[in-house]
């Protein structure tokens, strides 16, 4: 909610104000009837809503691990039960960081160091994260070492997040507020398809897979929504 203060000095509020108001004298009769709505339940009367709230990230699992060629690793024991108060959490996602070098190698010995070596090629390196019916997936490369990308799954309308919306506090709770969909258990499948570079007349290259570091963290969004009008109205 406003305070006068911050009214005052807000330009943007301040348009935003009059837009309101706009609102409410282009169209009495339908505002007069959804108001009704509004100060006959605290939950689905229409009104102008403003969301805004703090996003954290809990972390579930991190570690490292050798991942082969063309051979999937899964870790899937993870489960929220590990996190404290879970249960009072407001879960709307989950967050994959993978971070990965270059392991690639040459034979021959100090002939082929440098330029005679051959030149390296770019692997990548795929990310899966699953949560019962949410999942995401997204790869990356390590043309450029390090390297790392991300892969995020969301079940929540974060188009709402600081947002000023016109409909029934009802709705934007459905939208915004998870209701335990983030418990449970979550998995993640890494994969790496590995190429070895070109070879020269005397050296050859190869490349078996990748140490690919990761870290998943659950999503968390605290929010609050309160009425536009009521400052204005004070």
């Amino acid at each position: 909610m406003w305070t006068m203060d911050e009214f005052k000095r807000d330009r943007d509020k301040q348009i935003l104000a009059f837009g309101i108001v706009f609102f409410l004298l282009a169209f009495p009769i339908y505002f007069n009837s959804t108001a009704g709505e509004a100060s006959s339940s605290s939950f689905g009367g229409m009104d102008f809503y403003e969301v805004s709230g703090e996003t954290t990230y809990i972390e579930l699992d991190s570690g490292s691990e050798v991942v082969t060629n063309g051979e999937p690793w899964t870790i899937d024991d993870l489960h929220t039960d590990a996190i404290d108060n879970a249960d009072d959490m407001n879960i709307v996602g989950v967050l994959v960081t993978l971070s990965y070098g270059e392991d690639e190698t040459n034979s021959g010995g100090p002939t082929c160091a440098g330029p005679l070596g051959g030149q390296a090629a770019a692997d990548t390196i795929g990310g899966t994260v699953m949560h019962g019916a949410y999942n995401a997936s997204a790869s990356g490369t390590n043309d450029e070492s390090p390297a790392s990308h991300t892969v995020e799954s969301l079940w929540f309308n974060d188009s709402m997040v600081d947002a000023i919306l016109f409909m029934p506090e009802s709705e934007i709770i459905a939208g915004i507020d998870a209701d335990g969909a983030g418990l449970g258990a979550y998995s993640l499948d890494i994969t790496v398809d590995a190429q070895a570079g070109s070879d020269t007349a005397t050296c050859s290259r190869e490349d078996n897979g990748e140490e690919v570091s990761y870290k998943i963290e659950l999503i968390v969004y605290d929010y609050t929504i309160t009425s536009v009008l009521e400052p204005l109205m004070e």
